[in-house]
């Protein structure tokens, strides 16, 4: 029998129950299917237990791990090194075993990328971006790796948003603009591509509504959400009825996996296989 690799996700103080993480049910559904000797489980660290758990892990054998809040930051300085657009946005939430190193990537924002890459090329384009956050800096850098002309960072808190803006400026050829999100938002005339990377909306807020004139979404821009519960948000609703190419957040999800499991095995693993997974799980 062939050695049994394990893969983890090390997730803060309150993990769900296996059979309710959509990213446990939504990995090992693929390894079923592509017959994968290989196990996806959940595992609660602390930031004080994290560096014994990765060296743990190493000492094992595992093959790679995620990382979720609150250990995306913590966990960088005890891996061997970090990828290019990990160290771009300084968080790691994938972990893979090379030439018995771990290196740390960062899937988020490349999952939203592939996603994205479907629809619409990002390259020479004007984004406007909702929210400033974990999920927002990852987008936001692999927006502006690929080729975004510019991007407008709008978030109610200033000092986050400039930061995000100034990382992008600095880190990147693409021109970012910080806009403050204190009253409602019109989407300039222009823009291409509008993505919520906040988490207005998100289950069981699903009726939170994000502070924009709604009207100003053009047909034919695409709207993007990533948020994957609901994957109908009232924002793709709006979106939708006025024309707009609209993306849900499971693509995201999905994408993030596939890469993972990439890095980790070399299999290219079946999205419509996971996504259907992910669907189970939303209802």
């Amino acid at each position: 029998m062939s050695e049994l690799h394990f893969l983890s996700q090390l997730t803060g103080c309150f993990a769900q129950p296996v059979d309710e993480n959509p990213t446990v049910v939504m990995v090992e559904a693929a390894y079923r299917h592509h017959g994968l000797n290989a196990r996806y489980i959940n595992i609660e660290v602390g930031p004080d237990n994290l560096g014994g758990v990765v060296a743990g892990a190493k000492a094992m054998g595992w093959i790679g791990f995620n990382c979720s809040i609150p250990n995306k930051l913590a966990v960088i300085k005890h891996l061997d090194g970090i990828g290019e657009s990990a160290s771009v946005i300084g968080a790691v939430n994938c972990a893979v075993l090379r030439d018995g190193k771990f290196i740390g990537e960062n899937t988020d924002g490349k999952g939203f990328l592939k996603s994205l890459e479907g629809v619409i090329d990002p390259a020479g384009k004007t984004v406007v971006m909702f929210g400033a956050g974990g999920a927002a800096r990852a987008v936001g850098v692999e927006l502006a790796l690929a080729g975004a002309s510019k991007i407008i960072v709008v978030n109610r808190d200033e000092v986050r948003g400039k930061i995000l803006v100034d990382l992008i400026n600095t880190k990147t050829k693409t021109a970012a603009e910080f806009v403050s999100w204190s009253s409602k938002f019109s989407i300039p005339a222009g823009t291409d591509i509008v993505i919520n990377s906040t988490s207005i909306g998100l289950f069981p807020d699903i009726d939170a509504q994000l502070n924009i004139d709604f009207d100003t979404l053009r047909a034919g821009i695409v709207v993007a959400d990533v948020i994957p519960n609901p994957p109908k948000t009232h924002l793709l609703r709006q979106a939708k009825a006025r024309g707009c190419v609209t993306l849900d957040g499971l693509g995201m999800l999905v994408n993030q996996g596939v890469i993972g499991i990439k890095y980790w095995t070399g299999i290219d693993a079946d999205p419509g296989v996971m996504r259907k997974a992910l669907e189970e799980v939303f209802g």
